[in-house]
């Protein structure tokens, strides 16, 4: 089979993403390759599999909604790789995988320091102070930041923090000092102090913010989020929760001095299904509902919520095992927390980390379950996530925006090394397939039923434990279509394909045949981890190793696309989802 590139007319993407799908011929595999019923084309035979067919129907018919481009948000804590060429290459990337804006958060754009990152860890050192206590700005590597990101076309989540040394206080209970550098602790020191002045503090926000106006223009700002601080119900803040209200009420009136349009929110706790993070939320909303603004004694404001939410992997039998369930609880129960207040239920909510676990930092190698993170279960897990975030929002009647994925890259490290990130020495992970995939889709959510579907109250409270989940999702636009299925549990373990049947129907009387163009990813297909492993996991690859790992990192095709019938409205597919497989099934006419 040869690789085939997409058509530009079926959804507008750039050179660079169109570099990124089907760079080389699509390797042979063992699935049987997605097919339509009465071409006269015979598929490439798969091994025999006695598993029961999942039917998955799609009804263009029946839309449920717009499809959000909730997975265009990403997040990292080393602000400083933002200027690398490496980190400015998967900006680029990043950029061109979807029509939709992608946006970026990141840790430390206020800490202090020399601006060199390294794990968990990064600065900009924009705040000090003279020998009379009065502040001096200094914005140069604060602006390499943001210009790499308008270089990149990405927006900013502003993410306000961590304090500045020469404004942190000073705590008698607290003695470390204002850098702690991992691995001794995956959280900063005196950085995460309160300000020992909450009026400079104000200040600081403030002139941040003319600043960025300034610099990038009004209208540009305007559209930018700016998030107070993160996860100050744990030890990313030094202060009692009160506190981090009066931090989030100086910081909003700060950034509303120079921007009485800025969209500001927060408080990016931690994820709520644990009791302690439930209840600082639960006083955070309660305080914008309630209370009156530290800062200026008026009204607190708040333009969206933000909070996180986590799985949990571990080792069982000596294999993965995902924790679906812990990160879909964090977000049922934040959301039906939010649906509490008339207020806020309709205000948008970000997710500004959303992730199978805690530390992106934490390599396999420092913790094995992490291991998920190289191959096919990352992008498996995440479609599942994906799909059932939708719903729970859509239960909740939740203004959900942002998925935030807090994964980039990180630099000078082993390959496939096993950190949460899209790209490894800058050979892009399956995961980001995945990403591509979605940026694929657009236009309106549509009906789907899968006789193979895990249902969503299991999946929050047990997982995806023992039989697999082949689901699906899609979307419907002018004069196209496209169906996201994939095969997932949380188990980590080989298995049987399962046979699946996918029928579409809804299509307009007008369309008699339509181009059907499957891309998958699975252990042979837009898989750079399995050719790396193929070639023997060097660590040191020749350059011809290298062009054959670029070459293998892209977005596949399973198959040479093809035209498909129309009957009665409907067209017919079928294919073998192995394990951990996805596929997008994408149509035109």
């Amino acid at each position: 089979m040869t690789a085939q590139f997409f058509p530009r007319t079926l959804f507008p993407v750039s050179a660079r993403l169109r570099r990124n799908v089907c760079r080389v011929p699509v390797l042979a595999c063992l699935c049987l390759a997605m097919a339509a019923r009465g071409q006269g084309v015979i598929p490439p035979q798969a091994a025999a599999s006695n598993e029961p067919t999942v039917t998955v129907t799609a009804d263009l018919s029946q839309t449920t909604g717009a499809f959000r481009p909730i997975y265009s948000w990403f997040g990292y804590d080393e602000a400083n790789y933002t200027t690398t060429a490496l980190g400015g290459q998967l900006l680029g990337e990043l950029h061109d995988l979807s029509p939709a804006t992608v946006h970026i958060r990141v840790h430390h754009l206020l800490t202090s320091g020399d601006g060199k990152a390294e794990l968990k860890f990064s600065s900009t050192n924009v705040y000090s102070e003279d020998a009379e206590g009065r502040p001096v700005y200094d914005f140069k590597i604060l602006d390499g930041i943001f210009d790499a990101y308008k270089a990149a076309g990405v927006e900013p989540l502003v993410e306000l923090g961590f304090m500045p040394k020469d404004l942190a206080a000073d705590l008698p209970n607290r003695h470390e000092p204002y850098e702690v550098h991992f691995p001794q602790s995956t959280i900063s020191g005196a950085s995460n102090n309160p300000p020992k002045d909450y009026a400079k503090w104000r200040d600081l926000a403030r002139a941040v913010t003319a600043h960025l106006v300034e610099r990038y223009g009004r209208a540009a700002v305007e559209q930018w989020h700016f998030e107070v601080w993160n996860e100050p119900d744990i030890d990313y803040w030094h202060a009692s929760r009160e506190d981090y209200f009066r931090l989030y009420d100086f910081a909003v009136a700060g950034v509303r001095a120079a921007l009485p349009t800025s969209r500001v929110g927060g408080p990016a706790t931690t994820g709520p299904a644990n009791q302690h993070a439930f209840d600082y939320l639960k006083a955070f909303l309660d305080h914008v509902a309630n209370g009156r603004s530290a800062a200026t004694g008026g009204k607190v404001p708040l333009d969206f919520i933000s909070f996180h939410v986590k799985g949990h992997p571990t080792i069982k039998n000596g294999q993965v095992t995902m924790g679906l369930s812990h990160e879909l609880a964090d977000a049922d129960r934040g959301f039906a927390l939010i649906a509490q207040y008339p207020e806020f239920h309709r205000l948008p909510v970000i997710l500004s980390e959303a992730d199978p676990e805690g530390c992106a930092a934490c390599s396999s190698r420092m913790n094995p379950a992490n291991n998920y993170r190289n191959g096919t279960l990352y992008p498996a897990y995440t479609a599942t996530a994906f799909k059932a975030m939708l719903n729970l929002a859509a239960r909740h009647d939740t203004n959900l925006i942002a998925m935030l994925s807090w994964s980039f890259e990180f630099e000078g490290r082993d390959y496939f090394e096993g950190f949460r990130s899209l790209s490894t020495n800058g050979i892009d992970k399956p995961i980001l397939n995945l990403f591509r995939m979605l940026g694929m889709m657009g236009g309106d959510r549509v009906a789907v039923r899968s006789t193979g579907s895990v249902p969503l109250d299991t999946q929050v409270n047990t997982g995806v434990r023992g039989t697999c989940d082949t689901d699906a999702l899609a979307t419907r636009a002018e004069r196209r279509a496209a169906v996201l299925v994939w095969n997932y549990r949380d188990a980590d373990e080989p298995g049987p394909a399962t046979p699946v049947s996918v029928t579409v129907k809804g299509i307009p009387a007008s369309a008699r045949r339509v181009l059907v163009e499957d891309y998958r990813i699975d252990k042979t297909h837009s898989n750079a981890y399995t050719a790396w492993k193929d070639m023997g996991s060097p660590q040191q690859p020749t350059a011809e190793q290298y062009e054959e790992l670029r070459a293998a990192e892209g977005l596949q095709l399973l198959e040479s696309p093809q035209w498909a019938n129309v009957t009665d409205g409907a067209i017919h597919l079928s294919t073998q989802m192995p394990p951990e497989s996805v596929s997008l099934v994408t149509m035109r006419w």
